[in-house]
């Protein structure tokens, strides 16, 4: 899961399966929209009605492909299973996720949604704030949440880099659908307006000198935990990359929590 980016840092300031899954509905929807910021997901999981397909498929909202979603093969509605989004880096795609997460989404029993961004990377790293890609993702989870049972105690976000960052500023500004964050080698975070207060794993190569650490995730984890987050902050000899043994502890980590 290496990957080589741009560092965003000046543009926001520091702080396979040929079946087509056809995914409509919306979901239920809360809180009102009225009371909510772009920066805000409205969906949230209610009564699934779609025809449930597991394994890894297209992710299709309203007849387009926005990504890949794996559902363990031992998904049954009757049993909502926890959710994590995976968010891809920049100039990446959906499928960096699954050379070895399915692997992991089926032995953990995690239904895993990793949808593509709307231009080579997400919107707030582009300097457009939360737009495209924060409606994009709000529709896909809709989708999901009206086809899959999902356990609303249980769903994380999760990211690489540019998807880091992103990951970091919606989980912080929608802890009360994640409850855990995951951040790979974050740049940077977004300023919103927080609701809740998820719990966040963060980590980054010593090595990486495409966003150096000294500038980004040491920087960003003292001010979370300043905040009063609980973070949990791994440090690697390595470069801008997601280890093996650093996704294996993430899931290790979301499934203790989630088993407690």
């Amino acid at each position: 899961m290496k990957a080589r980016e741009t560092d965003r840092r000046s543009l926001i300031p520091l702080c396979a399966a040929a079946l087509a899954l056809c995914l409509a509905g919306c979901g239920h929807r809360v809180p009102s929209a009225e009371t909510s910021g772009p920066e805000h997901i409205l969906s949230r999981p209610g009564s699934p009605a779609g025809q449930a397909v597991t394994g890894l498929n297209p992710l299709l909202v309203d007849g387009k492909r926005r990504g890949l979603i794996y559902v363990p093969t031992s998904y049954t509605p009757s049993e909502p299973l926890p959710l994590v989004l995976l968010l891809h880096g920049a100039t990446e795609h959906p499928g960096m996720w699954f050379g070895s997460y399915g692997d992991r989404g089926e032995a953990a029993r995690f239904i895993l949604v990793a949808p593509d961004s709307y231009g080579s990377t997400w919107d707030i790293a582009r300097g457009r704030g939360f737009r495209d890609d924060a409606r994009r993702i709000d529709r896909a989870l809709g989708a999901v949440f009206a086809t899959y049972a999902v356990d609303p105690k249980r769903i994380a976000i999760a990211g690489f880099s540019d998807g880091a960052a992103y990951a970091l500023s919606l989980g912080l500004a929608n802890g009360d659908l994640f409850d855990h964050v995951i951040a790979y080698s974050p740049g940077f975070y977004a300023k919103s307006t927080p609701r809740g207060k998820p719990k966040i794993l963060v980590s980054h190569g010593k090595a990486d000198a495409v966003l150096p650490i000294d500038r980004t995730s040491r920087s960003i984890v003292s001010w979370l935990r300043g905040a009063g987050y609980d973070v949990r902050y791994l440090e690697f000899d390595g470069r801008h990359e997601v280890p093996p043994t650093i996704s294996d502890l993430a899931i290790v980590w979301l499934r203790r929590d989630w088993q407690r």
